[in-house]
């Protein structure tokens, strides 16, 4: 991807999804016990709103493609937030809902890491070297979280 206004058009999508699948999560974790596991997933879906609203806010002097769900350039053809999301209800376990998290947070690490490692604009790499960085931050709250859950 080496066009500025199409990485942020994916990246806008991309977090979009993300927030709206840990306020899924969040919901999910209503049932007793699990009042701090919902608000963990509710604070991750603000952290993915922040990422949104800072994507949204650096495109909002530019041209951004408006693309149809077949446009995006996604791995697997899927935005990399959104697969395996299937049965999310308050009958998953706590473990299980830290590692769908935690999946989903590492396909978006790695679409970021690879637009950064593979695109050609500079610009390009640099916003999306940022937004992989973000998303590492994520990918070790889950880790910790999905370690204090085994021990």
């Amino acid at each position: 991807m080496n066009d500025v206004e199409r990485f942020l058009a994916h990246a806008i999508a991309l977090e979009r999804e993300a927030a709206r699948r840990y306020e899924e999560l969040a919901a999910a974790m209503q049932t007793d016990g699990r009042a701090e596991l919902k608000a963990f997933f509710a604070r991750m879906a603000h952290f993915s709103r922040l990422h949104l609203a800072e994507a949204q806010a650096r495109g909002q002097w530019r041209d951004l493609p408006v693309l149809a769900e077949h446009e995006y350039d996604w791995p697997d053809g899927i935005a990399p937030e959104t697969a395996d999301w299937a049965g999310v209800d308050a009958q998953m376990t706590v473990r299980s809902a830290l590692e769908l998290a935690l999946e989903s947070e590492r396909r978006g690490h790695a679409y970021y890491a690879a637009v950064a490692a593979l695109a050609q604009d500079p610009d390009v790499r640099h916003l999306a070297a940022e937004f992989a960085a973000e998303e590492a931050e994520h990918l070790a709250e889950l880790e910790r979280r999905l370690h204090a859950c085994a021990a």
